[in-house]
């Protein structure tokens, strides 16, 4: 414990920090990387592998590797072909000098004005200039990239009617690194993503700005130096460019997948409090999960059974006689599994929405037909990031209450291994963590305030004739600040439960909760007297989010520790007859000596 059993002094802890901040660096998530503009620099497995569009549905994974790890994007010839059907589809309406909205007519509730032949060009371009109004600071490079790859695969489907030139641009911008600057706010979420692909289409113009080599370019001279040249709209693609979910869809999908990390790191931390506070593991048994078929709890538990094998520290306190430990603990696997199985049904509504076309009017080529419908409309994605904010929102109170926990006192924690208040060896002369807790706490208190649903809300556009929107961009940018918050709730939580686990040497926790406490205290040192926490909780939150703890009790390779478990506290008990010379008789699983409740 600090004080007794501390390796490293304070003077260390400032001396290892490059390292430590090496090794953080190098655990950093691409997102992490790419929040500075920097320009995509593909791995040449990337560059030998394109992802070719138009050939297969995308996957998490294909905008994940094309977001963040920069890999190349070719056009697949059936997507060419099918592209090239459509735009003669387009053609000849125009060249007929059909009434079709969007491309003859004007938008929204000027839909009803017809344009002439001369100006349906310009048409095109003012569509995209007026709607360039977005506000705010830009979303981060690899969202944007998210969105390019997004809409080059929509486009490609063959429904949208644009030319394949205009599409070649658009992938060769991801493929050159050339990433428009887009503005976070301006979006209903209804008839598309209009505001934000407004700005993202101004670069293919040559107008607007974009990120390039590191540097933020007014769009044409990005362009230029990119060895490309902007584009002249034609019919319809003003209107195909920016009339769809794209934004929606990928904030959801990257969010998904730093959620699921999150979630896990979240089910790890609650596995070291649950040994750092001398919780039960009774609550994990496989026959209390059987009985509740919820997917999310059974899998929760199983992990936490795995994460807490072998534990000395349970082993300890076996015949305690406590009954039951607070929510926070017996609960794990039906509140954080409940979150799982959000997560698992958000998941599911944005890789369907890789399928998706939403642009508005569609073409169906082989019919013949242009077909005005509201796939646009942002509703499903904006109740889906919603839903996820709530779960997030729930998987960050109850790491706090953990922590809160953790600080002590408690009066069954008795003896030579106890847990100091505020997790410091001297408590009055040092706060310890004292304010850590605060800290968490201020941070749920914002996370629950942004969990609000913002698809709740509902304000016309467009004269009424957009009566009814979605707002799930302001979802999908609450979201993205409760991931930030909760990523350092579950690592005040760590930092809090290594604390703790300090003062139970040299007792050692369960298998998977020694790994992660050894990850930790390659990061951060034990606190041994009182130093700011700020630097090692945005080191750890950091180190999470960059999958620090991902290694640790997979979930494909989970096998049911619950047997070890089990024969652990035989083994101990067996051990505690043998010292005294009696031979170890028969004790129910499930109560003490004294008949009392077993912990």
């Amino acid at each position: 414990m600090p004080g007794r059993s501390a390796k490293r002094s304070e003077d260390d802890h400032h001396t290892a920090s490059a390292a430590q901040s090496d090794s953080t660096s190098r655990r950093a998530t691409s997102r992490q990387r790419a929040r500075t503009p920097e320009r995509p620099n593909a791995s040449s497995a990337h560059k030998a592998q394109a992802l070719a569009l138009g050939q297969k549905l995308l996957t998490p994974v294909d905008v994940v590797a094309v977001a963040y790890e920069a890999r190349l994007v070719r056009l697949a010839p059936a997507a060419t072909a099918r592209v090239r059907v459509a735009r003669a589809l387009v053609e000849r309406l125009v060249a007929e000098d059909r009434t079709v909205y969007g491309i003859t007519t004007g938008f929204g509730h000027l839909s009803r004005v017809k344009i002439p032949q001369p100006d349906l060009a310009a048409l095109q371009r003012n569509l995209i200039r007026s709607h360039a109004s977005g506000v705010g600071d830009p979303f981060d490079v690899p969202t944007i990239r998210a969105v390019m790859l997004l809409l080059a695969h929509s486009l490609a489907r063959g429904h949208s009617g644009v030319r394949v030139e205009l599409l070649r641009l658009l992938v060769d911008l991801l493929n050159a690194g050339v990433t428009p600057v887009v503005p976070m706010r301006g979006s209903v979420g209804a008839s598309g993503d209009l505001a934000p692909l407004a700005h993202l289409s101004l670069v293919l113009l040559g107008e607007g700005e974009a990120w390039y080599a590191c540097e933020r370019l007014p769009g044409g001279e990005a362009l230029r130096r990119a060895g490309l040249a902007p584009i002249v709209l034609g019919a319809k693609e003003g209107l195909a460019l920016i009339n769809g979910t794209h934004v929606m869809e990928a904030c959801g999908v990257l969010a998904v997948c730093d959620a699921w990390r999150l979630l896990r790191a979240a089910e790890v931390a609650a596995a070291a409090s649950t040994d750092a506070l001398l919780g039960s593991y009774v609550p994990l048994d496989p026959r209390i999960h059987a009985l509740r078929p919820q997917q999310g709890q059974a899998l929760t538990a199983r992990r936490m059974r795995a994460l807490l094998d072998a534990s000395e520290v349970n082993a300890s306190h076996a015949d305690c006689g406590r009954v039951q430990d607070p929510y926070t603990l017996r609960c794990v696997p039906q509140v954080l599994g409940a979150a799982r199985d959000a997560l698992a049904y958000c998941e599911s509504v944005f890789a369907a929405e890789l399928g998706a076309v939403t642009d508005n009017p569609l073409l169906f080529p082989a019919d013949g037909e242009v077909l005005t419908g509201g796939n646009f409309h942002g509703q499903p994605l904006a109740l889906a990031l919603d839903f996820l904010a709530v779960a997030l929102a729930h998987v960050a109170s109850f790491a706090e209450r953990r922590t809160y926990s953790l600080m002590g006192p408690h009066d069954w924690d008795t003896g030579d291994h106890a847990v100091p208040l505020f997790l410091t060896p001297h408590p009055g002369l040092s706060s310890g963590y004292m304010i850590a807790q605060y800290a968490a706490a201020a941070l749920v208190n914002e996370i629950k305030l942004l969990a609000h649903p913002a698809s709740v809300d509902s304000i016309p556009t467009s004269a009424g004739m957009e009566d009814f929107v979605s707002m799930g961009v302001t979802s999908a940018i609450k979201l993205r600040q409760v991931l930030d918050l909760t990523f350092r709730v579950v690592a005040i939580e760590l930092l809090s439960a290594c604390q703790a686990l300090e003062f139970r040497k040299p007792l050692q926790p369960g298998t998977g909760v020694r790994l992660a406490y050894d990850a930790v205290r390659a990061l951060v040192p034990a606190l041994a007297a009182d130093r700011p926490p700020a630097p090692d909780i945005e080191r750890l939150a950091q180190a999470l989010r960059g999958g620090l703890l991902d290694p640790i009790a997979p979930d494909e390779g989970l096998t049911d520790a619950a047997d070890g478990i089990r024969a652990g506290r035989r083994r101990a008990s067996s051990a505690e007859n043998g010292a005294n010379g009696h031979h170890p008789r028969e004790v129910s699983r499930t109560a003490d000596r004294g008949g009392r409740g077993r912990h």
